[in-house]
């Protein structure tokens, strides 16, 4: 069977839950050997010993992304592993939100930390092997592209009252696409962004009750009112939330051959919903 990503070298954070876990078992299943990045160490490994079950190759590594030394230290844990890189996955993340008024300092930095200053910590970690490899592949004579995959989110594209932190660090995701995409299209990356609506998953399941998740310590309100969801699909399209496949397709396309030609751009995966 052809897979389009045979032998290529995949890092996806947040990949031990929800849409990350998707990404990483999509890419795998297209050939891609993928490091699996969760800030627990249960789910990272529990994925990737499911993709080596499944026949491809896979390895966990379990940190924090707003670890200071998290960029260096999981793209040598793909070179070490698996020889190189060839895709990048800006994936993990999860909401705190409040209104501007009662949002703390904290809440701020949290969410921009893990949603803007973590991805670009990963891509400058990043460089300089992007840098050499292409450069000697440019000197031989070939033309190879490695592709770049930030997520955001239709809060970055088009705001989301209670989020003012999510919504600026994803705008800012958006603006570093593009600015990267410019800088890195010598090197034949493609930089790319996908901007999600409403996906199903366990931060967004169904509740009337407070529910939390723990995220380095700190207690996160998880799920959605049920009217709030009704809500949502009404205001959708294609009258639903997607799945986390449907989201995981979304980034695939950015990490094919035929996007190639494609960089600095953000594509909704929304239903309908933010993208008109």
């Amino acid at each position: 069977m052809n897979m389009k990503l045979e032998g290529q070298v995949a890092i996806v954070t947040g990949a031990g839950r929800g849409i990350g876990r998707a990404i990483a078992h999509k890419l795998a299943s297209e050939g891609a050997h993928v490091v699996v990045n969760d800030l627990d160490t249960a789910p990272a490994e529990e994925v990737a010993g499911e993709i080596r079950a499944a026949g491809g190759q896979a390895v966990a590594f379990a940190c924090n992304v707003t670890d200071a030394d998290f960029g260096q230290r999981i793209v040598k844990t793909a070179l070490e592993k698996f020889g190189k890189l060839d895709i990048i996955v800006n994936n993990a993340g999860y909401t705190w939100d409040n209104v501007i008024q009662k949002m703390s300092d904290e809440q701020w930095d949290a969410i921009l930390d893990c949603h803007l200053k973590a991805p670009f910590n990963l891509l400058r970690a990043a460089q300089p092997y992007l840098r050499e490899v292409s450069k000697a592949e440019a000197e031989a004579g070939r033309e190879v592209f490695r592709k770049v995959v930030n997520i955001s989110s239709i809060s970055g594209t088009q705001g989301n009252a209670g989020q003012t932190n999510y919504a600026a660090a994803k705008a800012g995701v958006m603006g570093l696409t593009k600015a990267l995409a410019k800088e890195w299209g010598r090197m034949k990356v493609n930089v790319n962004c996908v901007a999600f609506g409403a996906i199903d998953t366990r931060l967004t399941q169904p509740t009337t009750e407070d529910k939390t998740v723990q995220v380095e310590g700190r207690d996160i309100k998880v799920g959605v009112h049920p009217d709030r969801i009704a809500a949502a699909g009404r205001d959708t399209p294609l009258g639903r939330f997607g799945t986390v496949e449907e989201a995981a397709g979304s980034v695939y396309l950015f990490c094919i051959p035929e996007s190639n030609y494609v960089t600095g751009q953000t594509l909704i995966c929304g239903g309908g919903r933010g993208g008109f």
